[in-house]
């Protein structure tokens, strides 16, 4: 098949620079907007007051989590094509499932946060204390309890693809199989628990940048290729 203009755009999409730089942007936006609701999102006892001081950073972490669910999208499709011929239809779909329902899980807590904010911005401050805390039980839950549990559930099923197919180091499968047992077994609503996942995947994301960069020939050398084989 000859190497046209059009095959060697649409590998280059397919390269693990782009899932590492997906990975990137989906932990720093995601890590953010976690940090944001977790610092300004006042505990139980302060009741809806935290809405006078508080509102443009909360608003500000929920305009970021859209754009970060776009990355962490494509972030998981190029991992998925990065596996190829070598995917397992189970673990692929353990790992596709669990990440997509993560996503949805995430999307719904940043929905129940955004319509608190509009319920007590439209309705004058009239919300009562009780549903205030009914509503940030609910959201704690969702986000800090299930939509967790299905990260680590996507980094175990991820690691064992790995191991399979040998696409990393075993090394990193190892470690990400003790990271996802401390989100799965994880009881505690402490941010540093929820920015696990962004960390892993940052680190991650890091790791395969530099590893394309290093296993990438040099421009002179590419265009030598080119001009040999034509």
């Amino acid at each position: 098949m000859p190497d046209t203009p059009l095959i060697r755009t649409r590998d280059a999409l397919k390269t693990p620079r782009s899932a590492a730089v997906a990975g990137i942007i989906f932990a720093v936006l995601y890590g953010s907007s976690l940090t944001l609701l977790s610092l300004f999102v006042l505990p139980y006892s302060a009741g809806t007051a935290w809405l006078e001081t508080n509102a443009a950073p909360v608003s500000l972490a929920l305009n970021l989590i859209p754009f970060a669910g776009i990355a962490f999208l494509w972030f998981i499709g190029v991992l998925r094509d990065l596996l190829a011929d070598h995917e397992d239809r189970l673990f692929s779909t353990v790992f596709l499932g669990s990440g997509l329902l993560f996503l949805a899980m995430t999307f719904i807590g940043a929905a129940l946060v955004a319509g608190l904010l509009n319920a007590q911005t439209i309705g004058s401050g009239i919300m009562s204390d009780s549903v205030y805390t009914y509503s940030r039980s609910v959201i704690y839950q969702v986000i800090n309890i299930y939509a967790i549990r299905m990260a680590g559930v996507f980094m175990i099923s991820l690691a064992t693809i790995w191991i399979r197919t040998g696409v990393m180091h075993r090394i990193w499968a190892i470690l990400t199989y003790v990271v996802a047992l401390v989100l799965l077994l994880s009881i505690s609503y402490s941010l540093w628990v929820t920015l696990i996942f962004p960390g892993w995947v940052m680190v991650l994301s890091v790791y395969i940048l530099i590893r394309n960069l290093h296993r990438q020939p040099p421009a002179g050398d590419a265009e030598g290729k080119d001009t040999a084989s034509g």
